[in-house]
């Protein structure tokens, strides 16, 4: 069974569109969790054009309440840095951003981010927060991210999400599965994310090691057809949980 943690980025962006409180997104967010789901993730942007500070604020608290998981997804950049400091989620995954972009589109350069990452990861996980970093699905890469101190690793499923040939597929999840096997050699545990749907996320479930997916665009675009209660239950199923 791997776990769901709802990234609510979606519903402040359509929020934002208007530039009012609809659809709230705590209450998207609370809907989640009486369906189910795990967890909660957003990734704060700098330019704030989905989740702005009030939202992380506010989510904190209903998770905390509600007992689920909070993972904060977002680039070392020093004002993220304090308010997850000042939250103290479950997790704070590092992900590395570059300006202009429309979504996160690859994992971290270990050896070029080093000096970056370690105090970070230091700092935070001295305050008990867990630390994933986003990592394509290179296996000798893993043991890179266990180096410097991170607990977990998520790895990037775009590139086997988008594949469209048997062969590509099938390619892109050996990488995947590889980089499964060498995290967990290397001590670290394992999340995947990024596209990922109800077409593609069961052969997830052949890797024994991943504890949550994170699934944010493909959940809510899908919810728009069925309602976003049966949408979580409906991804939850995906993720091999029973459902009452």
């Amino acid at each position: 069974m791997i776990n769901l943690s709802v990234n609510v980025n979606k519903v402040a962006t359509l929020r934002n569109a208007r530039g009012r409180n609809l659809p709230d997104v705590s209450k998207a967010a609370l809907t989640c969790i009486k369906a189910g789901a795990q967890g909660i993730t957003v990734h704060p942007r700098e330019d704030q054009r989905h989740i702005n500070k009030k939202d992380v604020l506010e989510l904190a608290k209903l998770t905390t309440a509600q007992k689920v998981e909070y993972n904060i997804e977002g680039d070392p950049r020093p004002n993220l840095i304090d308010l997850v400091l000042k939250i103290i989620p479950d997790q704070f995954t590092l992900v590395p951003v570059e300006e202009g972009e429309i979504t996160s589109h690859h994992g971290w350069d270990i050896d070029k981010n080093r000096e970056k990452l370690t105090p970070v990861i230091k700092r935070c996980k001295e305050k008990g927060i867990r630390i994933s970093l986003f990592m394509d699905a290179v296996p000798q890469n893993m043991a890179k991210a266990a180096e410097i101190g991170a607990d977990r690793v998520e790895l990037y499923t775009g590139p086997y999400a988008c594949a469209k040939t048997e062969e590509q597929i099938k390619k892109e999840f050996s990488l995947i599965k590889e980089s499964h096997d060498a995290a967990l050699k290397a001590g670290l545990e394992l999340n995947a994310g990024h596209d990922l749907d109800l077409d593609n996320i069961f052969r997830l479930l052949e890797l024994k090691g991943v504890k949550e997916a994170s699934i944010g665009h493909a959940l809510i675009s899908y919810a728009l057809y069925i309602g976003l209660e049966k949408a979580v239950k409906n991804f939850r199923k995906a993720c091999g949980q029973i459902i009452n």
